[in-house]
């Protein structure tokens, strides 16, 4: 069996965690997430409700950041 190593762990975040992070209020997440355009949530076994994963929120935000810079190139 392979050895697990520490460096794996994901961070999970908690719906105000991403509201924080992202500036956007609960109700823009899930309607961004009902189009496909924010990463979904995994259910938290035990601990109740939805985690976001921290790495998937970095990575729609440098989207997002990339969206915005091809739009100043373009135009």
């Amino acid at each position: 069996m392979e050895a697990f190593r520490v460096s794996e762990l994901q961070e999970f975040l908690r719906i105000a965690d991403v509201t924080r992070a992202t500036g956007l209020h609960r109700s823009s997440i899930y309607r961004l997430m009902t189009a496909g355009d924010f990463p979904a949530p995994v259910k938290a076994m035990g601990q109740g409700g939805s985690r976001w994963l921290a790495s998937e929120i970095a990575a729609w935000q440098a989207g997002r950041i990339a969206a915005r810079n091809a739009e100043k190139v373009a135009a």
